[in-house]
């Protein structure tokens, strides 16, 4: 079997660190990576061109995963919605070899609304981003209505059908 990069984008409060979270602890041999653990800053801003170090973050720590040989390198971010940034972090990874499997959670507006509710942010929810066209290629899996639980087999189901 090939090693297996699981990216999950998606909108802020969509569920993706819930989800990648959850998958982790169900897959043995995994490593998991959260993009916002690389974008620690204040303030945050897409534009900021100093940002782009957490692109180099993040393509070192899925390397060192995937060199690692871990089995499934689950990876979690909404800056990879953007071509250019996912493109970017793909492409400074040192391994080789191994599949890539994409994955965008969406939901309503509802939805969103009431998870960030739910979640307490302070701010005004944003549907920014969950307006952005999927990555060419990814699997859309709308939550609306989903547990996290089932979620979570939908993406193990297509890890499945990769594994042959």
């Amino acid at each position: 079997m090939k090693q297996k990069l699981i990216i999950i984008s998606g909108s802020p409060c969509v569920g993706k660190t819930t989800v990648a979270e959850r998958l982790f602890d169900s897959l043995s041999n995994s490593a998991y990576l959260d993009g916002d653990w690389c974008w620690c800053v204040n303030p945050f801003s897409i534009t900021d061109p100093r940002l782009r170090n957490g692109d180099k973050n993040m393509s070192f720590i899925l390397s060192t995963y995937l060199n690692s040989v871990f089995d499934y390198v689950i990876f979690s971010s909404v800056v990879v919605m953007y071509k250019t940034i996912r493109e970017t972090v793909i492409n400074d990874i040192t391994a080789k070899d191994f599949d890539i499997i994409g994955i965008t959670l969406t939901c309503s507006e509802e939805t969103l609304r009431a998870r960030h509710k739910k979640r307490g942010d302070k701010g005004e929810v944003s549907f920014h981003w969950l307006h952005l066209p999927p990555y060419p290629g990814d699997v859309v899996i709308n939550t609306d209505g989903k547990t996290v639980r089932q979620t979570v087999e939908i993406i193990k189901a297509l890890i499945e059908r990769t594994n042959g």
